[in-house]
């Protein structure tokens, strides 16, 4: 639902940009901000779905420990319980 209401306001601006942009003769246009500000909310709206990882089947090897993090995961519906690697600091998440 957020999601949809991002990208619904990125479009707005981005469009208020091009209409303002049109709208003005010569120099910087004030709707050049606009655009680029639509622009960034857009792509890191959808870059977002991106660079989260996805869900693991088991519980990680020697050397990772379990962290108090748990959380029920939007898509499956399932608990996720987070493990990470002391060492380099990565997660990993292990649905349940």
């Amino acid at each position: 639902m957020l999601r949809q209401i991002l990208i619904g306001i990125a479009a707005l601006m981005i469009v208020g940009g091009v209409v303002c942009t049109a709208a003005v003769a010569g120099g910087a246009p004030p709707g050049l901000w606009l655009i680029a500000g639509g622009l960034i909310l857009l792509l890191g709206t959808l870059y977002e779905r991106t660079i989260y990882k996805p869900l693991e089947k088991s519980p990680p090897g020697a050397g990772w420990e379990r962290t108090g993090e748990r959380f029920i995961d939007d898509k499956t519906g399932k608990p996720v319980t987070v493990y990470i690697d002391p060492r380099t600091g990565e997660r990993k998440y292990v649905a349940e």
